[in-house]
Order: C-alpha cells, then sequence, then structure tokens
C-alpha cells in the first residue's frame, strides 16, 4: 500500500503519544467488519483478559467503565466496512472517555474515511518518480541519488516504474 499502516504505527509507537494517553489498543479490523469481535478486541488488549462474553451490550458495559474518564488512543485498521450502523453501535462506549481521546481509522476506501467523518481525513498518495527514485537510492546505496553510480540509474528507475509510486514496494 502507500503506508497508511505504517504512519499509524509511527505515531502510535511515538514516545510523546505514549506518555500522553492512559490508553493505547491497535485493533485490525480487516474486511470481517463485526463490532461484537471488534469491542472483544480493544478490551481485551485494555484489560489484558479473555472475555468468553458474545453479548454486545455486556461487552460494551465493561468497555464503557475501562474507558471511564480516560484519555485513550485506539488504532482501528484496515477498515473495510461502510455500514453507518455498526459504527453508529462500535462507538458508544467511546463516549465516556477523555475529549483529548482519538480513534485513528485506516482504510483505503474513501466512502469508510466519509462515514467516520468527525475530522477531515489524511488521504496519503503514491510517491511521485523522483520521490521513489530518491527513497530507492537511500535503501540500496545509503545516500539519495544516484552520484558515483550512475550505471545503477537506469535499473532503479526501471524498479521504481514498477513499483507504481507504492513505498512498501520498494
Amino acid at each position: 500500500g502507500v503506508g497508511k499502516t505504517t504512519l499509524s504505527q509511527i505515531v502510535y509507537n511515538d514516545s510523546r503519544v505514549v506518555d500522553w494517553f492512559d490508553l493505547k489498543v491497535w485493533c485490525c479490523v480487516s474486511e470481517d467488519f463485526d463490532v461484537v469481535r471488534v469491542t472483544k478486541t480493544i478490551l481485551e488488549a485494555i484489560t489484558m483478559k479473555d472475555f468468553n462474553i458474545k453479548d454486545l451490550n455486556l461487552l460494551q458495559v465493561a468497555l464503557r467503565e475501562q474507558l471511564r474518564g480516560k484519555r485513550y488512543l485506539i488504532v482501528l485498521d484496515d477498515v473495510w466496512s461502510e455500514k453507518y450502523e455498526d459504527w453508529i453501535v462500535l462507538r458508544q462506549p467511546f463516549q465516556v472517555g477523555s475529549p483529548c481521546s482519538k480513534i485513528i481509522v485506516t482504510t483505503r476506501n474513501h466512502g469508510v474515511a466519509a462515514i467516520m467523518g468527525t475530522v477531515e481525513g489524511h488521504f496519503l498518495k503514491e510517491l511521485s518518480v523522483d520521490n521513489c527514485l530518491s527513497l530507492f537510492a537511500m535503501h540500496a546505496l545509503g545516500r539519495r541519488n544516484f552520484d558515483g553510480h550512475l550505471n545503477l540509474k537506469e535499473i532503479g528507475e526501471k524498479i521504481v516504474r514498477k513499483c507504481g509510486g507504492l513505498p512498501l514496494a520498494l
């Protein structure tokens, strides 16, 4: 991809973020968006306990108690679902946290970003050919250009074109 998860991981692990939030949870959502599973995953990550509960209401009550008054950061990674009703249900326990709490959602789907809609999304784009070439040279040669290695530049350009501007493909 263009680095949505990687960028979110950098933010999530930044020492200022670690120091600022009382609770941090990373939840990989993917195609199978299940409110019960996501709620349970977040609750288990916070409490470090297994919950053998399948009742959404009980899970949300328990999660609400864990979040009450706390400043939290929740990352919902790789979200695909555009079902607005599911998001309304999922968000309910989060309303009791500190106003400084944040939820980051990564998605390849602009429709999901629009549904979240509380703040304007940050859309990542593919890198330009020049930026790809610079990144490739940095990884391959330890420098940002092909100076002193002009014989490798043409090969580097071919590789970069095949990667289509995706930094992780480099």
